[in-house]
């Protein structure tokens, strides 16, 4: 295939935070950072610009995700971002993309960008016979860095060797992620020990120039109500997020068609400066099956009911919804949803935790926002005594509520497995 001129007219921005980790060479680049910092919009347009460019011709980037389809929603999403934003309306002359397989390729270097997971160990073994048509293997990004284990990065570190022809390539393996524990691996094995080989660095939501400033409202709330996740999440200080409230969830890939399950259900979680939630939500031999979901921020409801026509939420099925919002409820019915309240009563956000405690919750990869939100939903903790108490931490849960109101109608069994199947 023949290359295209090599002068490009691109645009880009970058937080200046971020300047010595795009220029450094070592061989790892661990970017440590909270929620909004940008360190992962940094890292694609940095990939971009660099596998782009006739310098770093025969560089081919490998992106991970612990499961393999994550990467459509994040690193391949932050990518495609990446050469629409450089290039404009002249992405399409620089950069081919296959959105089925998940490959990018620069038209004009030929190097290429393909995409992995490390769930199975069969997802580890296609690692290792990894080639490209031009160059090698030179730079890997593993994004949400903490899905993995030690063992997963020793089997990558292993792939990057070997004497690289073009003098301006080096090999690289860069890591981005929220430093929820203190006793993860990654701490251990970059930020306590010291070598040549290693750059990390260090980010918030504070230092990017991009954020809107809705987001920097959403991080200030957070910090008044939930100051432990704040230091995590706002300050991308390493923590350890004990009292988990729900640790039996699964992110995975399934099939969410309806056939596939018992039955299914929609469920709301209203909100405006906080996320308003809407799930799909499929039931199996008991278990749970996230499908998909709507997760947005200051949306009125029409704007939101034609997000959700727009998304394909099925009409069909009963939508559980917050009953103190009972004009919302109405609005979603004339749209033609079949919406109800849940009943509240004392003690019933406990008993729905106890129901989805002895259940399994599937998450499909593409519910990036409840994957978050179950990362982190945990018990409020009593400063006096540093114990957790029984009370869940009311602040980024608004997923967690919307799970919590799918399942109000099996679990009182006040509505019969067949109703959900009617009509459809």
């Amino acid at each position: 295939m023949a290359m295209m001129k090599t002068k490009q007219e691109v645009k880009v921005q970058f937080n200046r935070i971020f300047k010595e980790s795009n220029r450094t060479k070592k061989r790892y680049r661990v970017l440590k950072g909270s929620a909004g910092s940008g360190k992962s919009v940094n890292i694609a347009q940095d990939y971009i610009l660099k596998l782009g460019d006739s310098r770093y011709k025969g560089a081919n980037l490998l992106c991970l995700r612990k499961v393999d389809v994550s990467n459509r929603h994040s690193t391949f999403s932050e990518l495609k971002g990446a050469i629409n934003q450089i290039y404009g309306k002249k992405a399409s002359s620089y950069w081919y993309v296959n959105e089925s397989s998940m490959k990018l390729r620069s038209k004009v270097t030929g190097n290429e960008v393909i995409f992995r997971g490390v769930q199975h160990e069969k997802d580890r073994e296609k690692l290792k016979s990894i080639n490209f048509p031009n160059g090698d293997l030179t730079w890997i990004w593993i994004e949400e860095a903490t899905e993995l284990y030690e063992a997963d990065l020793d089997i990558l570190d292993d792939r990057l060797r070997g004497i690289l022809n073009n003098p301006n390539l080096y090999y690289q393996i860069t890591l981005t992620f929220n430093p929820v524990s203190a006793q993860h691996w990654i701490k251990r094995k970059f930020f306590d020990y010291t070598d040549d080989d290693i750059f990390t660095s260090h980010s918030t939501y504070l230092q990017n120039r991009f954020i809107d400033d809705a987001y920097y409202r959403r991080m200030e709330r957070r910090k008044r109500q939930d100051p432990d996740g704040y230091r995590v999440y706002g300050l991308g200080e390493w923590g350890e997020l004990g009292g988990l409230i729900l640790t039996n969830y699964k992110v995975t890939d399934f099939d969410t068609s309806f056939s596939n399950f018992d039955f299914k259900v929609n469920a709301q979680d209203f909100g405006f400066n906080h996320a308003n939630v809407i799930g799909e939500v499929g039931f199996k031999d008991g278990d749970l099956y996230l499908c998909k979901e709507l997760y947005e921020f200051e949306k009125e409801t029409n704007e939101l009911i034609a997000l959700a026509n727009k998304q394909g939420f099925n009409k069909k099925l009963p939508m559980y919804c917050d009953s103190a919002e009972p004009d919302r409820i109405k609005m979603w019915q004339k749209a033609g949803y079949k919406a109800r309240g849940v009943k509240k009563e004392p003690g019933s956000v406990h008993a729905q935790i106890d129901y989805l405690k002895q259940r399994t919750v599937y998450i499909h990869p593409s519910c990036i926002n409840t994957q978050k939100e179950i990362q982190q939903w945990k018990w409020k903790k009593d400063e006096k005594t540093n114990t957790y108490t029984d009370e869940p931490v009311n602040y980024f849960d608004d997923a967690m509520a919307m799970l919590r109101y799918c399942i109000e109608s099996v679990r009182r069994g006040s509505v019969q497995i067949k109703t959900f199947k009617g009509g459809l």
